[in-house]
């Protein structure tokens, strides 16, 4: 049971106040199944707290094969800083996507994804869920490196103006006129931080 606000300041005890009305998701893994999580989480999620305690987190990304993707992604950050952070699309219970922003912290280094804490950040407010062709994920990660238009059709062995058929198309959906409007509504993060799945979504 939650402790209470008036028992939490009586006794000066905060730690499970703190976890369980932290206005972010927290969530506490093993080996990627939720050991425990707070109701931040679970509400983000549209889960009920219990349901989703010793799940693994695959229930919460949109196919298996984007749960094992991103398996070892920030394992080396993790390993050699103990911090790491990105964001990503994550499904509600239902199957709506979103966009959430993640860090992770773990306790277990030399093995990061063993034993970790992570927050979530709902950040679909601000960024709203787009989904990208393969084509268009692959312009758009090649734009994000510095590579002119024609430098891309040659990599992606298309014609310079199929590559800015695409480049446009990626300029609508996301409601910019430029490219760097376009990485700007992308939070400016850099590709780095950002999810790509192998289906060709960016996530």
């Amino acid at each position: 049971m939650t402790i209470s606000v008036e028992d939490a300041f009586a006794t000066g005890d905060f730690v499970e106040l703190a976890f369980s009305f932290a206005p972010v998701g927290i969530v506490v893994t093993e080996n990627r199944v939720i050991r425990d999580c707070n109701q931040t989480f679970a509400d983000m999620f549209r889960y009920e707290r219990a349901a989703l305690k010793d799940s693994t987190f695959a229930i919460l990304y949109p196919t298996q094969e984007e749960f094992t993707n991103i398996r070892n992604r920030g394992v080396q950050e993790l390993r050699e800083g103990n911090f790491y952070w990105d964001e990503r699309v994550m499904m509600r219970r239902g199957g709506e996507m979103f966009w959430c922003r993640v860090r992770g912290h773990t306790f277990t280094p030399e093995d990061p994804l063993q034993r970790a804490v992570w927050s979530f950040a709902d950040i679909s407010g601000s960024r709203p869920y787009h989904p990208l062709t393969r084509r268009e994920r692959e312009v758009f990660s090649l734009l994000a490196e510095g590579l002119t238009s024609k430098e891309i059709a040659i990599k992606l062995e298309m014609s310079n103006r199929t590559v800015e058929v695409h480049r446009g198309k990626l300029l609508k959906k996301f409601g910019v006129s430029n490219t760097a409007s376009l990485f700007q509504s992308l939070g400016a993060i850099g590709t780095r931080h950002i999810y790509s799945a192998s289906d060709g979504t960016v996530r």
